[in-house]
């Protein structure tokens, strides 16, 4: 049996807390994507051009420094990867993350959580920030799904 991640960036606790339930579910490792400063409420406000989150999704080629710990992706033959939909895709920070490290012959799937927004073009968005990887859309989590419904979902993967 391969090894497998559970990878995530959440700046709220939404993400973070379907990823512990998803790690949980499949006995996988489990990998905060952090930052080097962590987002602020007044960082995250979308309905500001000057947020921060504002710029870095405008820039498209913004990569935010990682803060994470450095991680040995050599184990994993598979990652389920997670993060908030930003704009209708990953956050720049997830993109910060998948370009440092290589992720060939790895299958990522993926994994959101959003207030209203399905995956849009991430996965597309995302393929340049991980040749030789295999991408599948995996479910996006809205604030009507139940708190079960992530480990739910990790278990019908039959990883």
């Amino acid at each position: 049996m391969s090894g497998i991640l559970v990878a995530y960036f959440s700046a709220t606790g939404t993400t973070a807390r379907a990823a512990a339930s998803i790690a949980d579910t499949l006995g996988a490792a489990l990998y905060e994507i952090a930052p080097v400063t962590p987002y602020t409420k007044a960082d995250l406000n979308w309905m500001n051009p000057f947020s921060r989150s504002t710029r870095e999704m405008k820039g498209k080629d913004n990569r935010p420094p990682l803060g994470s710990a450095e991680i040995d992706l050599a184990p994993y033959d598979t990652i389920v990867l997670g993060f908030p939909i930003w704009w209708y895709v990953a956050p720049t920070l997830v993109n910060s993350f998948l370009e440092k490290y290589d992720f060939s012959g790895k299958k990522l799937i993926l994994f959101a959580t959003s207030g209203g927004s399905d995956f849009g073009k991430t996965a597309l968005k995302m393929a340049p920030s991980c040749p030789g990887a295999e991408i599948v859309e995996g479910r996006v989590f809205k604030r009507k799904d139940s708190p079960e419904a992530p480990g739910q979902w990790a278990a019908a993967l039959r990883l």
